[in-house]
C-alpha cells in the first residue's frame, strides 16, 4: 500500500521506502491524494487523472512553500514584536510623564500649602499689628478729643463770663478787664495739635513679594488695542507717548486718559499678579477691564467697565485716585512700582506699593463676568510733548494656579 506523506515532510525521503501493495520502491508522489506511489500504483484508475510528480520534485516544491510561509511568519512575528515594543515604550513614556506630572502637581500643591501656611501666619501677624495700630490710633484720638473738649469748655466759660460782664454795666466790664482780655487772647491763640494717627493702609506687609511671586504672570501689551498716539517697545512690555502733538479737544485742566492699551493676556478664572513701573510717568492709569467682548482694534468703551488706579504728579505732589467710585488716596511718597493682584472668583482687585510693601487700595466683592484684561493708560499732553512711559515688570519665577489664554 502506498505511503501518505504529511504536509510537513522533509526534503529527503528514505531510498528503501516501498509500496506495501506491490513491494516496489516508491519514486513518485500524488499531489492530489498526498501519497507516495510506485510505478504500478500510478497506472491504476485511482490516480489516472491526478497530478503526479517525482518525490524529489515534490519535496523541493513543498520545501519552498514551507520556507515562504516561514519567512511570512517571521516577518509577521517581527512586525508584531516591533509594535509591541513601540507600544511598551510609549506606555513607559506615558507612565514617566504621569509620574513627572504627579511630582509636579505634588510640588505645586506643597508650594501652595506652604504659601497658605505663610499667608495664614502673616495674616495673623498683620491682624495683631493692625490691632495694635488701631488701639494706638484710638488712644491718640481720645487724647485729642479730651484736649478739644477742655478748650471748648474753657471757651464756653470765658464766653459766659464776658456775657455776664457785658450785662452788668460799664464798671463790671472794666473790672479785671486786662486779665480777661489776656485770658481770652491766650485761649484763642492756643494751637490744637491734630492727632497723628497711622493710616492702616500704609502698614508694611512683610513678605509681600514672596507671597505674590507664585501668582505673577508674564504680561505683554496687545498692539491691536493701542491708541494711535502710543508707541510700544519691541518686547511689548513698555508703552510710551509718541513725540508728536495731538489735537485733543477739551479743557487744558482736564486729564485725558484716552491713550490706552490692553494686555495681550486674558483672564477667566484664578489668581494673578503683575507689577508696573510708573516712576517715568507723571500721569498714568493701571488696572483691569472686564468687558465681556472686544472688537479687534478697539479699546473698552465705557469707564464703568474698568477698575483703575490713577496716579498724577502736580506741583511736585503725588496724588492717587481709585475708581469706581472716584476716591482720593493719600500717599506721602512718590510711587515707583505698582503691584496689581486679581482674584477672579472672589471678585477682588488690590493695588500695592511694591517699594514700600504696603497696600494702596483694595476692591472686593466685584461681579466679574467674561474676560478680564489688564489695562494701561497715559495722559495725552495738551499741546506739549511728553516722555511718559509705563513698563511691565518681567516675571521673576514660574507660577501656578493660572487660567490664562493668549
Amino acid at each position: 500500500m502506498s505511503q501518505r506523506l504529511s504536509p510537513g515532510f522533509q526534503h529527503s525521503v528514505a531510498e528503501d521506502a516501498c509500496c506495501e501493495a506491490h513491494l516496489e520502491q516508491t519514486q513518485l508522489f500524488c499531489d492530489t491524494d498526498q501519497i507516495t506511489l510506485c510505478s504500478k500504483c500510478v497506472q491504476s484508475q485511482d490516480h489516472q487523472h491526478h497530478r503526479v510528480c517525482g518525490i524529489q520534485e515534490a519535496a523541493e516544491h513543498y520545501g519552498e512553500e514551507e520556507q515562504h510561509f516561514k519567512e511570512m511568519i517571521e516577518s509577521e512575528y517581527n512586525m508584531r514584536l516591533r509594535l509591541l515594543n513601540e507600544e511598551r515604550e510609549l506606555n513607559l513614556q506615558r507612565w514617566h510623564g504621569c509620574i513627572a506630572d504627579l511630582n509636579l502637581r505634588e510640588a505645586r500643591l506643597n508650594q501652595l500649602m506652604k504659601l497658605a501656611t505663610e499667608l495664614e501666619e502673616k495674616f495673623q501677624e498683620m491682624l495683631q499689628r493692625l490691632g495694635h495700630v488701631g488701639r494706638e490710633n484710638m488712644r491718640k484720638l481720645k487724647e485729642s478729643e479730651a484736649r478739644v473738649s477742655e478748650q471748648i469748655c474753657g471757651l464756653q466759660t470765658l464766653t459766659a463770663e464776658l456775657e455776664k460782664k457785658c450785662g452788668d454795666g460799664a464798671l463790671a466790664l472794666l473790672k479785671n478787664a486786662k486779665d480777661s482780655l489776656e485770658r481770652s487772647n491766650a485761649l484763642l491763640l492756643e494751637n490744637l495739635e491734630p492727632a497723628h494717627i497711622t493710616d492702616l493702609s500704609l502698614c508694611h506687609i512683610r513678605g509681600l513679594s514672596s507671597m505674590f511671586r507664585v501668582f505673577q504672570r508674564h504680561l505683554t501689551l496687545d498692539p491691536e488695542t493701542a491708541h494711535p498716539c502710543l508707541a510700544l517697545s519691541e518686547d511689548l512690555r513698555t508703552v510710551r507717548l509718541r513725540n508728536s502733538q495731538q489735537d485733543t479737544p477739551g479743557s487744558p485742566e482736564r486729564l485725558n486718559f484716552s491713550a490706552m492699551v490692553l494686555g495681550a493676556e486674558r483672564f477667566t478664572s484664578g489668581r494673578h499678579y503683575w507689577e508696573v513701573h510708573v516712576e517715568k510717568a507723571t500721569s498714568w492709569q493701571v488696572g483691569i477691564s472686564y468687558s465681556s467682548a472686544y472688537r479687534r482694534g478697539s479699546s473698552p468703551r465705557a469707564s464703568g467697565e474698568k477698575v483703575l488706579l490713577t496716579g498724577s504728579v502736580m506741583a511736585a505732589e503725588p496724588t492717587l485716585w481709585v475708581f469706581p467710585p472716584l476716591k482720593r488716596v493719600f500717599l506721602e511718597k512718590q510711587l515707583h512700582t505698582v503691584g496689581v493682584f486679581l482674584d477672579y472668583e472672589y471678585g477682588q482687585i488690590s493695588f500695592y506699593n511694591v517699594t514700600e510693601s504696603s497696600l494702596i487700595y483694595n476692591f472686593s466683592h466685584l461681579a466679574f463676568q467674561g474676560v478680564l484684561r489688564p489695562v494701561f493708560s497715559l495722559c495725552i499732553p495738551n499741546g506739549d510733548t511728553s516722555s511718559d512711559s509705563l513698563t511691565i515688570s518681567p516675571q521673576d519665577s514660574p507660577s501656578c494656579d493660572a487660567t490664562v489664554s493668549p
